[in-house]
């Protein structure tokens, strides 16, 4: 992960005279960070579809009952659609709204995203999306 945020340029590192070093959020990593309100976070929604499914698949202890049914209440107010009960879906990208909810729910272990290019009951998601 902390590979991943150099990479993305989130973050700085400053060496410290008693050999350890100190890592921090940069300027660009704190405006990523401040990007998301969980209160009015939401999708972009493209004006054409990619025809590529997004499906969020979780499996939460129970003894997290309420951060589990926090993040559902999260996905549905993000408007996917409830697949089942742990397994969501949506045509709209949503890796970096996922990550977001992930990380502030603490559940990163627990969540799986998937990219989905086909699926059986693809006519009915469709209808309600509205999508051509």
């Amino acid at each position: 992960s902390i590979q991943k945020l150099y990479r993305s340029d989130f973050i700085s590192s400053k060496d410290n005279p008693d050999g350890t070093t100190t890592v921090v959020l940069n300027k660009r990593g704190k405006q990523q960070a401040l990007s998301y309100n969980l209160d009015t976070i939401s999708l972009s929604k493209a004006k054409k579809w990619d025809g590529k499914w997004r499906m969020v698949m979780f499996d939460i202890p129970e003894k997290y009952k309420k951060v589990r049914d926090a993040f559902r209440f999260h996905l549905k107010r993000l408007e996917f659609f409830e697949y089942q009960k742990s397994v969501f879906v949506t045509p709209y990208p949503c890796a970096r709204e996922i990550e977001y909810l992930r990380e502030f729910w603490h559940v990163k272990p627990h969540v799986r995203i998937l990219l989905v290019e086909q699926m059986d009951n693809e006519i009915h998601l469709r209808q309600h999306f509205k999508l051509p």
